[in-house]
């Protein structure tokens, strides 16, 4: 059975994450060239996505199962904090 609240949390996240990052600006990219199959190119992007998240899926159930889910949450949280000080400095 689905959880809605944590299915519209996580869809949310990510599609909020995924707006104006570099997957997003590189499928850009593909489908603004000339002569190019937007579907071959929405299609590709998709199950690129789709892979990529299966296995954050799956190292995240093998990660649950030798560490506590609150300390992953810290180490992901302290993780972005730096890539936000890192965005920053660089930018």
């Amino acid at each position: 059975l689905m959880g809605w609240q944590t299915f519209a949390t996580v869809f949310g996240t990510v599609f909020l994450a995924e707006l104006g990052d570099k997957t997003q600006l590189a499928t850009l990219l593909f489908a603004s060239r000339a002569g190019t199959s937007l579907l071959a190119v929405f299609l590709a992007a998709s199950l690129a996505l789709v892979a990529a998240t299966a296995l954050g899926v799956l190292a995240g159930a093998a990660i649950t199962s030798h560490v506590q889910p609150r300390y992953f949450s810290y180490v992901a949280g302290v993780g972005f904090i730096l890539i936000g000080i890192w965005t920053i400095w660089r930018a």
